[in-house]
């Protein structure tokens, strides 16, 4: 009903173009303070719960838009960037409200936003990804941000939790942001059973080096570690190779040997550490050294004298 002295055409008007006409007795500030932080005030007579479904959606009512919100919480700032563009781009309607590079502000992120989506990296300083997924259980969607292998991704398909793989991809991430759209349309789910799932199958296993990050001239780019045919100490640096590029990392080859699966990668040499499926064969030379031949590289890498018994049943 219209209020006295206004025309009824102008509230339907009004509510076609999808604008609020404050009700009569409402004070006019708090209508506009409202509508400055982002708020909708339900008309009289409205359904509250019309208001609540909608605000989980992040739908229009009124001619307000109550948009969804995310946090990244990601300790690799190339990482959290790729994935904040991809989003940008994939997710447009997605507000990223907060970053964060460790577990503990990543606590005080959730906090404060109180956000629909977490991006939640499992491994980060401060506080584990199942430690910050424990506190946002039931409070918002939760999607992990994994380079575990197909038996962790196993367990998060069982839960009512979601993830997306490093490296990204467009392809990766696209299906996580459909999968994650139809979940929306229930409340956030109550984590503790899915939490404890992968804290026992990720406890079970060592945890290898999947990626890293290398220099290229000015510019940072992250290589995976089934890209590398090999890694060669170079001084105070180490030498990473792939099929058609190299470069420069700040880490010691003898910290790598420790960090890389031994079923995938072997130290043949002192300064060389080849990955297993980058190898074309062994040829011997007229000194009797051997040497390794590679499938995507034309150079040969030496074999010292310590590392010879590898290669015996070749």
């Amino acid at each position: 009903m219209s209020p006295p002295g206004r025309p009824k055409g102008e509230y339907r008007s009004a509510q076609r173009e999808g604008f609020v006409i404050r009700p009569p007795g409402r004070p006019k500030g708090e209508y506009r303070s409202a509508q400055r932080e982002g708020f909708v005030i339900r008309p009289p007579g409205r359904p509250k719960g019309q208001y609540r479904s909608a605000q989980r959606e992040g739908t229009r009512i009124g001619g307000q838009m109550n948009a969804l919100t995310a946090i990244i919480a990601e300790d690799e700032p190339l990482l959290r960037g790729e994935l904040k563009e991809f989003l940008a781009e994939l997710w447009p309607e997605l507000a990223i409200r907060a970053e964060a590079g460790d577990g503990l502000a990543a606590v005080r992120a959730l906090t404060e936003q109180m956000p629909h989506v977490l991006f939640l990296d499992i491994e980060m300083p401060g506080m584990s990804g199942l430690e910050v997924a424990q506190r946002a259980s039931g409070k918002c969607h939760v999607v992990f941000v994994t380079a575990y292998d197909k038996y962790a991704v196993a367990a998060f398909e069982q839960g009512a939790v979601d993830y997306v793989m490093k490296p990204f991809s467009r392809e990766r991430l696209g299906a996580t942001i459909a999968r994650l759209k139809q979940r929306m349309q229930a409340p956030p789910a109550d984590l503790n059973g899915i939490l404890q799932t992968l804290a026992s199958t990720l406890g079970k296993r060592r945890d290898y080096l999947r990626w890293i990050t290398a220099s290229r001239g000015d510019s940072l780019h992250l290589i995976t570690v089934d890209e590398i045919c090999y890694f060669r100490a170079d001084h105070k640096y180490t030498l990473v190779v792939t099929p058609d590029a190299e470069a420069l990392i700040r880490r010691p080859l003898k910290a790598l040997a420790e960090e890389v699966d031994p079923q995938s990668f072997w130290q043949i040499h002192r300064s060389a550490l080849v990955n297993v499926n980058a190898i074309a064969g062994v040829d011997r030379d007229f000194r009797g050294h051997l040497n390794v031949r590679l499938k995507q590289r034309k150079e040969t890498l030496p074999v010292g004298e310590n590392y010879v018994h590898l290669f015996k049943q070749m």
